[in-house]
């Protein structure tokens, strides 16, 4: 048996990030370059890994990052106060607040005070009633990058059976309604979905985001299907896996790696947004 086709989203997120380095070096002579700001609240390992590649990302397509690091200890309106702040910003086109945030912080009360325009994690409610619409907006960074895999990669998605497991408001749901404009047949399975396994290996299209390391194995996925894993999972030893077994490689037909899969694109996706947003206030083509 064959192993499947690599979903390489770190090689596509390359030539994602060359293109927009080459739209932005062709600005109009003295327009300062586009920027966007991490806020990152306490010192959670994973998290200051996440922002320091972000701000790798921007450096490397010409974006000017700001990296905002607060205390983990302040008070809940502080916080939205600074998000607020950057978002009244006229230099500033783009916001993204590191999540997760303390137990004692609600995300959307941080985000409040956050202009919709700059939403680039495309997560403010605003945004993802556009998205699910179908309307023109800042969309949700993950299951944008998954999308644009599968495209990239030419996975037939109009009339496919897909199931998505995972039902969060950052990857399960927006990716839903994604997968449904893009004409496939969607069912958003959870911890709760009795004969999960039955289900899932009836997808053509499966995409899992759940946070449990190597949940699905081979047993649980159709021959030859197309299986994008979202999860990343550190485990004790200091390795990252995803949620999808590696056995399962044996099995479908196209499987995204981790890492090196969807986190690129998630990435990318938020450097493509950045850019819409500078576009879109200052004026400047897309293209």
């Amino acid at each position: 048996m064959s192993a499947a086709t690599p979903l390489d989203g770190k090689a596509l997120a390359a030539q994602l990030r060359e293109d927009l380095a080459r739209r932005v070096a062709g600005r109009p002579v003295g327009r300062r370059p586009p920027c966007l700001a991490v806020v990152q609240v306490g010192e959670v390992p994973a998290s200051t890994v996440y922002v320091r590649n972000k701000q790798r990302a921007c450096e490397e397509v010409g974006f000017r990052p700001v990296r905002v690091s607060l205390a983990d200890d302040l008070p809940e309106d502080e916080v939205a106060a600074r998000v607020a702040t950057l978002s009244d910003d006229p230099d500033v086109d783009g916001i993204l607040v590191q999540l997760p945030l303390p137990a004692h912080m609600d995300p959307h009360v941080v985000l409040a005070g956050l202009d919709p325009a700059k939403d680039v994690d495309g997560l403010l409610p605003l945004n993802i009633g556009r998205l699910v619409l179908g309307m023109p907006g800042l969309q949700a960074c993950t299951p944008a990058g998954v999308m644009r895999l599968l495209r990239h990669h030419g996975i037939s998605l109009a009339g496919a059976r897909a199931v998505v497991l995972g039902r969060s408001a950052i990857v399960g749901k927006p990716l839903a309604a994604l997968l449904v404009q893009a004409d496939a047949t969607v069912t958003v399975a959870h911890s709760r979905t009795r004969n999960l396994a039955a289900l899932t290996r009836e997808a053509e299209v499966l995409v899992v985001a759940i946070g449990r390391p190597w949940f699905v194995t081979a047993e649980m996925v159709r021959p030859g299907a197309a299986v994008v894993d979202v999860g990343i999972n550190r485990r004790e030893d200091g390795t990252v896996v995803g949620d999808v077994h590696p056995e399962v490689a044996l099995v479908a037909g196209w499987l995204s790696p981790v890492p090196g899969g969807v986190g690129p694109m998630t990435i990318a996706s938020l450097l493509e947004n950045t850019w819409l947003s500078y576009c879109g206030r200052l004026g400047q083509p897309e293209a």
